[in-house]
């Protein structure tokens, strides 16, 4: 009988000891980027809060791989939306100039598009698959931040890590949605391998919030 994934095969807390071990790499991505930070001449607040969020998501991956229930669901699922709604809104401002009514409404619209495609996920895909659906919001978020980003020099050193993070988070969402489908085939599963890609792109996407321009892009396009 399958417990959720793939590796858990009954309720003991080392059950999923992969899945469990390998939020180790999201403590691994913070405390990369607080040093880095640490190096910045200029210690951005907002960075700073992002690289928490990401150590408390590998904390709250951990309890909830070892010890999944409803309150452990929550310290699992809180840190990863409020890093993704919270750097969609901050991608909006620092890396494509809008002003704060835009970045308001545009980030409303990405929680919107994450509930939409979570519940049409729910209802329409398999059960084994359908959990992966509300995180296609965020790929396309990604991507489309990437796309959108104004050709000018204060932003050349940014797009390249968050065009990276887009292409590993594509292959990381694939790789939680075949999770349950290949159990059969793979009984250790692919979840543990979502989690190695994703500290990747937190740390990538982190590095490039913490990239020197970005801030003045609007005084960068011509015309402006």
């Amino acid at each position: 009988m399958q417990f959720g994934y793939c590796e858990r095969l009954d309720a003991s807390f080392w059950a999923e000891p992969v899945n469990a071990v390998t939020n180790g790499a999201f403590l691994l991505a913070a405390l990369m980027a607080f040093r880095l930070w640490r190096r910045q001449g200029r210690r951005d607040g907002i960075v700073l809060a992002f690289i928490l969020l990401v150590f408390a998501i590998g904390i709250g991956s951990f309890l909830f791989h070892t010890m999944p229930n409803r309150w452990t669901v929550l310290a699992d699922v809180l840190p990863i939306q409020l890093f993704a709604f919270g750097y969609f809104a901050f991608a909006l401002a620092r890396f494509l100039g809008a002003p704060g009514w835009v970045t308001a409404i545009g980030t409303l619209a990405f929680f919107g598009l994450a509930l939409g495609l979570s519940w049409a996920g729910r209802a329409i895909l398999p059960a084994t698959v359908a959990g992966s659906a509300g995180y296609a919001a965020f790929l396309l978020g990604l991507v489309g931040v990437a796309s959108a980003m104004p050709r000018v020099a204060a932003l050349s050193r940014q797009r390249s890590p968050l065009a990276i993070a887009g292409a590993a988070f594509a292959a990381s969402l694939a790789l939680r949605s075949m999770d349950g489908p290949l159990c059969g085939a793979l009984p250790l599963g692919t979840h543990w391998l979502w989690h190695l890609l994703n500290a990747s792109v937190l740390y990538l996407l982190l590095r490039a919030a913490m990239l020197p321009g970005g801030t003045s892009i609007s005084s960068s396009v011509p015309g402006r």
